[in-house]
């Protein structure tokens, strides 16, 4: 008995694969560690397979398509491993269906993912919180549904098409078949390879789900007759990939449809079937030569990548790329940034602090300035709830006392979000920066549209553009991200950042300086429709050329080209490109400047908020009574020091790297903590900090049976689960957070008694 399963057909297979392509077994098992979410938790990967979305809903329909995409993946694993390996067993010729069959037997690692993943999404879905199990079930006939059709329509192909050795030669292929001479050289050449090869399989799995035993001897049959076999297969597959390909490309040219948004778990894994195609098509038609073809390749796609064919910049929306550009030197920096200069800019910001000061319409207001921390989608709606929160103190006395607001990434496009429902609000009832619905459209999906515009457009062609502003620049993952989260926001921040510059100036809204790393030189770009020399070089000019120049000012600096015309969406992506999903974008200078997400710098925008305290310490001692510092992060603070067990040789080799990344936050954190002390320290006024956290670990979620448990924290994505925008809106309840808003009551409360007090006197 163990024989007979032994060198079944299934099993040969499987051991075949570990032995020849360990590589594709790889993938299949990265995917398992996904989806049982031991990879990628981190920035929610295994999120976008248990939990999918299609237009902005978890629903059956969601699943349904992740499962075509699921579909479509096994069969470029099945088609490539039987490209490469289907010769080694050649009584598959005179099997009927030949292909059928192979998939078949070669199903064991395809369907011990999907065993596993049927039980990771249904236990995943069971416990989020669904207003029925029910639902769960819809989810499961949806992604069943999907299997089905995907297999009926590709088996139903090649039962049509896929013939065995007995049908081919009636006559009429056969002839077909001789015309393709160069798939069958290959194939001669391979069968020569192999024929001294011995495949110990005794019995394969047939259609009807019984063990058939392999006929022992078919060395009767023509050899090149039993090759026309895998021929016929062969270009049938080729079919398929060619469909495949042309419809991502189809799908290229109507990508802005959201009916045509796939999934990014789909657009993932049909990503993952073109390159498993293509390895299988490489690995046929090049055999020996393959991995140096691909090595020769790969250095020439490099070489030619920097002409301009291949290499088209991912712009800033607004910006002129067509007439002259910017120099980007030191000696330019100097010149625009030099005593007098300062002095401008310090003296037209002071008078947009006095009109805020007569705004406010006291005699000695408190000033607020609120720095928010990047973290993607997560930070996003954090900074905005909190922000919901202040605004409800006082009917909205915080918000109105707010000077400046300072972050990065995911903390600025919430903090913009909000400004701009508050400066709306000032004229038109109708919005209400408080309403919960802002909160749904602050975290909706920016993800998909992302994924799909990589899969139909930046990987395969380039070639589509549109008109803004008068300019015209390329659609690309960045343009997918500015356009779903206008469609996301129902457009209210879809204008110039020029169209800020009267608001801020009036004081009506609190300026908002948004702010880019340079990878060129590590400097940070300050964008902001007031220029602001003095964020980014010494006051007093002492230290002359000496001096590197910490900031440039956009405004100043591209001047020429349209600085102020630039969408003030894509100043906000500037802020949060996140690696290799929202690509960095490229300036119009000379040399090409490039910015990223400045979280690598300041990822908590306490830096600039101090700075800007520091400049203006003089007005603020003379004409406020002290400083308060509102921070939002989107993490805690101060956590348990973690063990440190032994390390095993592996992870010698990666902690150093790990710690790194782990601990840059806390880096960023002391540096700021040593900053704030200085300041608190030696300033002429006082300066309060209150701080707010996203910490979900102390959230307590009481279920109907009474039972306790804690909140699962959020991703760092584009992209937020139920679960996981329930933990980020129920943060807001910790006690910490709690003491923070009763804290800035307080001050508050006190400070509209003085006035209060004041008025009578």
């Amino acid at each position: 008995m163990l024989d007979i399963i032994w060198y079944s057909f299934p099993v040969q297979l499987f051991l075949l694969h570990l032995r020849k392509n360990l590589a594709l077994v790889l993938i299949w098992a990265l995917l398992l560690f996904i989806v049982f979410e031991s990879f990628g938790v981190k920035l929610g990967i295994p999120f976008l397979f248990l939990d999918p979305e299609y237009l902005n809903d978890v629903s059956w329909i969601s699943f349904f398509l992740v499962s075509v995409g699921m579909g479509v993946f096994t069969m470029a694993f099945h088609m490539t491993t039987y490209i490469m390996d289907g010769r080694q067993f050649s009584f598959l010729a005179i099997v009927p269906k030949p292909f059928i069959h192979y998939c078949l037997n070669n199903s064991i690692i395809p369907l011990i993912f999907y065993l596993s993943f049927c039980y990771r999404f249904i236990d995943f879905q069971l416990d989020n919180d669904l207003d029925s199990d029910w639902q769960v079930l819809s989810y499961f006939l949806g992604f069943s549904g999907g299997s089905v059709l995907t297999y009926a329509l590709i088996f139903g192909y090649f039962a049509f098409t896929n013939k065995d050795f007995f049908v081919i030669f009636a006559g009429t292929l056969d002839r077909r078949l001789r015309k393709v001479k160069l798939t069958r050289a290959n194939a001669m050449s391979r069968f020569k390879e192999l024929k001294n090869q011995k495949n110990p399989v005794h019995t394969y799995l047939s259609i009807n789900f019984k063990f058939v035993k392999v006929r022992p001897d078919i060395s009767r049959f023509e050899t090149a007759k039993l090759l026309r076999v895998f021929d016929q297969n062969h270009l049938n597959l080729f079919v398929i990939q060619v469909v495949l390909i042309l419809f991502i490309l189809f799908l290229g040219f109507f990508k802005e449809e959201p009916v045509l948004q796939l999934p990014a778990a789909m657009s993932a894994m049909l990503l993952l079937a073109i390159l498993m195609m293509l390895v299988g098509a490489v690995s046929f038609w090049l055999r020996r030569w393959a991995t140096v073809t691909v090595f020769m390749l790969i250095v020439l796609v490099n070489y030619f990548s920097n002409f301009s064919f291949l290499n088209r910049p991912h712009e800033a929306f607004g910006l002129d790329y067509f007439g002259e550009q910017a120099e980007y030197s030191l000696e330019r920096l100097d010149s625009l940034v030099h005593a007098d200069t300062v002095k401008k800019d310090r003296e037209n910001t002071i008078q947009i602090l006095e009109n805020w000061k007569k705004e406010i319409g006291e005699e000695k207001p408190k000033m607020v300035l609120i720095s928010a921390s990047g973290g993607g989608q997560r930070a996003a709606l954090w900074t905005f709830v909190v922000l919901q929160n202040l605004f409800s103190i006082n009917d909205g006395e915080v918000i109105r006392h707010t000077k400046m607001m300072t972050g990065a990434s995911g903390g600025v496009l919430g903090e913009a979000f909000f400004r701009e429902l508050y400066l709306r609000s000032l004229e038109d009832p109708i919005f209400n920066p408080s309403d919960i619905k802002y909160q749904d459209q602050i975290s909706s999906d920016n993800l998909n549209p992302i994924i799909f515009s990589l899969l139909v457009n930046d990987l395969l062609i380039r070639n589509q553009y549109f008109n803004y502003n008068g300019g015209k620049y390329l659609k690309d993952r960045g343009y997918a991200f500015e356009n779903q989260l206008n469609i996301n926001t129902k457009g209210v921040m879809d204008k110039p950042l020029k169209a800020y510059k009267e608001p801020e100036f009036s004081g009506k809204i609190p300026l908002m300086p948004v702010t880019a790393l340079i990878t060129n030189d590590g400097r940070k770009l300050i964008v902001s429709p007031h220029s602001m020399a003095y964020m980014g070089t010494s006051l007093s000019g002492k230290t002359g050329k000496a001096e590197k120049k910490q900031s440039v000012d956009f405004q100043r600096f591209f001047d020429d080209q349209k600085a102020g015309e630039i969408r003030f969406l894509s100043a906000l992506r500037m802020s949060a490109t996140f690696p290799f999903i929202t690509p960095n974008i490229q300036l119009p200078s000379n040399p090409v400047m490039e910015v990223m997400d400045t979280g690598l710098s300041d990822n908590f925008g306490v830096q600039d908020a101090l700075r800007f305290a520091y400049v203006f310490q003089d007005w603020i001692r003379e004409n406020t009574s002290g400083l308060i510092l509102v921070t939002i992060r989107d993490s805690e603070k101060n956590t348990a020091i973690p063990d440190s067990p032994v390390p095993r040789i592996f992870e010698k080799v990666f902690t150093p790297l790990k710690n790194i990344y782990s601990n840059w936050d806390n880096v960023q954190t002391i540096q700021n903590e040593v900053l704030f002390n200085y300041m608190a320290e030696s300033m002429g006024f006082s300066i309060d900090k209150i701080e707010f956290e996203y910490a979900p670990e102390q959230v307590q979620s009481t279920e109907l049976t009474g039972s306790q448990k804690t909140m699962q924290r959020a991703s760092l994505n584009w992209r937020l689960t139920a679960r996981e925008k329930k933990s980020i809106l129920q943060s807001i309840l910790t006690k910490k957070n709690q003491e923070s808003l009763n804290r800035l009551k307080l001050i508050f409360d006190e400070n509209q008694k003085e006035e209060d007090l004041s008025v009578e006197n």
